[in-house]
């Protein structure tokens, strides 16, 4: 769970970079509060969506790897 939540932190991190980084997220108009909002949710759920799937794939691949080796 505490791989899940620092990964989650990380892409989140990574995908407001990003969006800064676009010349044209950048430079679109002041958001008001909840638009600010639902940008922001957007993210996180987003970031926990790819922490979660990357998670099960590396879990799973070890599991497999075990499995194989054995």
């Amino acid at each position: 769970m505490l791989v899940m939540l620092v990964l989650t932190v990380v892409i989140a991190t990574g995908l407001r970079w990003r969006e800064q980084r676009i010349p044209a997220v950048a430079k679109a108009k002041r958001l008001d509060i909840l638009a600010r909002g639902k940008k922001s949710l957007d993210r996180w759920v987003t970031a926990a969506a790819l922490a979660a799937i990357s998670t099960l794939v590396v879990v799973g691949g070890l599991h497999w790897l075990k499995i194989w080796v054995n």
